[in-house]
């Protein structure tokens, strides 16, 4: 049974940083992509950074520059260094999982097969 514990959210204030982590456990057939996404109150969810299986990222466009994904594969863990935030990015943060390992496809949220509770994140002004 797949599970992804994220931790690391809090508030701070704009231009500050966070480190968002996810650790993950029970994969079967090895380190799947894995994403950060995030919802912010009555809002879409949204895809913010991804990571493949070889290690290739992508970002969406408002966070690129700003935000940073990595992993861990001896924790099992990915993280989301956030620096220069902004009050826009005030968001529950979600770690997701695909099911098979390989590249992270389209990338939406319907790919995902795994999700964790989420971590708040508040960025004030």
């Amino acid at each position: 049974q797949v599970q992804l514990v994220e931790s690391g959210g809090a508030s701070v204030q704009a231009g500050g940083s966070l480190k968002l982590s996810c650790a993950a456990s029970g994969f079967t057939y090895g380190r799947p992509c894995m994403g950060w996404f995030r919802q912010a109150p009555g809002k879409e969810r949204e895809g913010v950074a991804f990571i493949d299986t070889y290690g290739s990222t992508s970002y969406t466009d408002s966070v690129k520059g700003r935000f940073t994904i990595s992993q861990d594969a001896a924790k099992n863990s990915v993280y989301l260094q956030m620096n220069t935030l902004k009050p826009e990015d005030t968001a529950m943060y979600y770690c997701a999982a695909r099911r098979w390992t390989g590249s992270c496809g389209s990338r939406s949220r319907s790919d995902f097969d795994f999700w964790g509770q989420g971590t708040q994140v508040n960025v004030s002004s």
